[in-house]
């Protein structure tokens, strides 16, 4: 992923607001980063600028090789489809499909005749085998943040986007959620961007940038990679 001087500015009652201001990043393959910074200060929309969900202003985001700001609304889908995959703070599971049908839904978009099987695999892939034909109410919020990560994940994408993905849980229950991501993201070798305000999830990554005001303020590597308790102590 590639940012080259990308601004977004949004209109409101009082005027334009500038929300991303002349960002440059690039994110290697595989690697992990950490975005992170107060409130306000840009991080969710540097997510959402980087999956398409928003056009930035100015500058050029290049994802997977391809220039989305030379893209109309349709090939963006495309490459949202077959390229990144996300992992919100709420879940955003279709309230009346089962963990199978969500987890298959990206792939019967993009015409996958085996989509069932394939969501089957994933989904046993994050321990929920058992819950195939479970709807997201009859799941805790663990078991449906499994199912948004395997619905994230059905596609094989390169680059995968997680905002906050531990917000909504218990301590206890967002360290099994991070220590799967992290397991799942070598294991598919995927890029990894996830905005956080958790300090040692954080220092997970491999890489961390911080933000202030809409601007890159901070861009430091971190020490080697840990994982499980250890990481999260």
């Amino acid at each position: 992923m590639r940012f080259e001087n990308v601004g977004l500015t949004l209109t409101s009652r009082a005027g334009p607001v500038e929300i991303l201001r002349d960002v440059s990043l690039d994110v290697a393959a595989g690697q992990s980063l950490a975005i992170v910074g107060p409130s306000g200060s840009g991080k969710t929309s540097l997510l959402m600028v980087t999956a398409g969900l928003e056009r930035a202003t100015r500058g050029r985001v290049i994802v997977a090789g391809y220039d989305l700001q030379g893209l109309d609304e349709d090939a963006l889908a495309r490459v949202r489809g077959a390229e990144i995959g996300i992992v919100f703070q709420s879940f955003h599971l279709v309230p009346t499909m089962t963990a199978l049908e969500n987890v298959a839904l990206p792939l019967e978009f993009a015409g996958r005749a085996d989509a069932e099987k394939v969501a089957a695999a994933v989904l046993d892939e994050v321990g929920l085998s058992h819950r195939l034909t479970h709807y997201p109410a009859e799941m805790s919020g663990g078991e449906q943040q499994r199912v948004a990560i395997a619905r994230a994940l059905a596609t094989a994408p390169k680059l995968l986007l997680a905002d906050e993905p531990t917000g909504n849980l218990d301590g206890r229950t967002g360290q099994t959620i991070v220590e799967l991501l992290f397991d799942l993201q070598r294991r598919h070798a995927a890029t990894l961007i996830l905005v956080t305000h958790d300090a040692a999830l954080a220092r997970m990554c491999q890489r961390t940038v911080r933000m202030a005001d809409g601007r890159i303020v901070e861009d430091s590597a971190s020490a080697p990679q840990k994982t499980g308790h250890e990481a999260l102590r």
